[in-house]
This record gives structure tokens, C-alpha cells and sequence, in this order.
């Protein structure tokens, strides 16, 4: 799920303005971040946060790792801030760029997931990160999983429930998903056109894509999210999550409307 400063409004805004505005998104980010971070119940697990500018993520292993977790958060972020540097298009660009054989594997997976999902690759950026910052941490822990703005990665040996939280929607953390041990790892990234300040040019209150790769699911929901305009485009959103290629499950929410494709299995909250 990539995440775009307000520049291109506050520009046109007075100071006041700009300070109001500023605030109300924080308040309503916070708010929304609280709602988020307890979708998923581990009270066997420690939890902890590691924030590094824009990476903010929520962490719970078999210990506290936090140090480990920010040494690898700061690993990744200077690879990717490096590459953008040299390569400002990875930053901008909306549609697929081309591989690049020698670049981080990080930035490799964000291009490759993004061709498949036919998006820009920062579509990809807070899966990537999670799944990446997981794997180092399973070096120390036989469980993760790693939160990054609402997008998962995880590796679990017990049953896990996600909640869905889809805004204003009368479905919103009335339902979840039930993942079992044997389907991780697993990356479970939700988009919407409704909630937090994610880009999406669509309008539903929650695309969640289930795939072994949680850049794949974060570049996922967000081609998805951006299909669906309406209520009936649910159906369409459902034929645009099989069509892309590692893509295991697609939930759709649009206001009390709810389709689902694929390997998903849900419960009441």
C-alpha cells in the first residue's frame, strides 16, 4: 500500500488551513492505525513497533527483537532510498517498469510483483517491506508476523484470525480471516479507496489479496482497489484478482456488499 504526501493540496491551501487539515488527517491516521492494529489477536507472541520515518511497523515474534527488527527496517530503507536516488521513475511511475538484474532484491521483487499486477512498483513498497523485515526476523524467531500500515506478512504455528476493517461499511470488523499455520508463510495486504491515504482510483471500502508474497498481495489490492468504482463492480474486482498470476484469494467490500474469490476462509467476529 503506497502512501503519498499531501503536497499537491496543501499547496493551494492557506497556512490555517494547511494546519487543520494536517491535523485532522493525523488524528484520523492514529485513529484508524489503533483500529488496524488490533485486528489480528496474538497474546502468546511479544509485540513491539519499530518506526523509522515513514516505515511504521507492528512486530510480534517469540521475543522482543526490536533492535534486530531496526537494523533490518534501516537496512531496506537504504537500499530502496539508494535506488530512488539513482532512479527517481521507481518513485513515480504508476505503471510497471522493467527489471533491473542488479538492483536489491527488494526493489527486484516490487518490479516483478508490480508487472504482474500491472501497477507502479512503490504499489508494492509496505508488503515488501513487511515480508522482508520477516524473513530476517524468522532467522530469530520460529513466529512473525509483521504489520506494516494494515498489510501482513506471517509465519505462524497456530491459527490466526485477521479482521477486516473497512471503514464505514456496516461489514467492517464484523468478519474475519481464518488462516491456518499450513498456509503460511503468507502476506494478506488490504487497499482501499475509503480509508487512510493510500492511492487508489477506486472507491471500495476494502480490497484484501491473499498471496505467498505479500508485495504480490500489496500490488494486488491495489490493482483490484482501483477497478472497483461501484458496488456492482465487485464481480469485475473478483475476474481482475484471478487473473493475476500468484494471487491465492480476493475479498471485496463495497459499502454492506461483500464478494469473495479464491482460497479464503472467513468467520463472525
Amino acid at each position: 500500500m503506497a502512501t503519498y504526501p499531501l503536497s499537491s493540496v496543501s499547496d493551494k491551501l492557506t497556512p490555517n488551513l494547511i494546519e487543520y487539515y494536517n491535523g485532522f488527517f493525523k488524528e484520523l491516521y492514529m485513529y484508524e492505525k489503533r483500529i488496524y492494529r488490533n485486528l489480528v489477536k496474538t497474546d502468546d507472541l511479544v509485540k513491539f513497533e519499530v518506526i523509522v520515518k515513514e516505515t511504521d511497523l507492528l512486530i510480534r515474534t517469540e521475543r522482543d527483537f526490536s533492535e534486530e527488527a531496526r537494523e533490518s527496517v534501516l537496512k531496506y530503507r537504504h537500499q530502496l532510498e539508494t535506488y530512488i536516488a539513482m532512479n527517481p521513475e521507481f518513485q513515480k511511475s504508476l505503471v510497471p517498469l522493467t527489471d533491473e538484474p542488479h538492483a536489491p532484491e527488494i526493489v527486484r521483487e516490487m518490479i516483478q510483483t508490480s508487472q504482474l499486477a500491472q501497477v507502479g512498483p512503490m504499489a508494492a513498497v509496505a508488503g515488501a517491506m513487511a515480508e522482508w523485515v520477516s524473513k530476517d526476523l524468522l532467522k530469530l524467531s520460529k513466529e512473525a508476523i509483521v504489520e506494516n500500515g494494515g498489510d501482513i506478512y506471517l509465519v505462524t504455528s497456530k491459527e490466526r484470525i485477521i479482521g477486516i476493517y473497512a471503514g464505514d461499511s456496516p461489514l467492517s470488523l464484523k468478519i474475519g480471516i481464518v488462516i491456518s499455520p499450513e498456509e503460511t508463510p503468507l502476506g494478506v495486504c488490504t487497499s482501499s479507496g475509503t480509508v487512510g491515504h493510500s492511492l487508489s482510483f477506486g472507491k471500495a471500502n476494502a480490497v484484501c489479496i491473499l498471496s505467498k508474497s505479500a508485495a504480490l498481495a500489496d500490488a494486488a489490492a491495489t490493482a483490484v482497489g482501483n477497478v472497483v468504482k461501484k458496488k456492482t463492480d465487485i464481480e469485475l474486482g473478483l475476474e481482475r484478482g484471478k487473473e493475476i498470476a500468484g494471487v491465492l484469494g480476493t475479498l471485496i467490500i463495497v459499502e454492506e456488499k461483500m464478494g469473495v474469490w479464491g482460497n479464503i476462509k472467513l468467520t463472525q467476529l
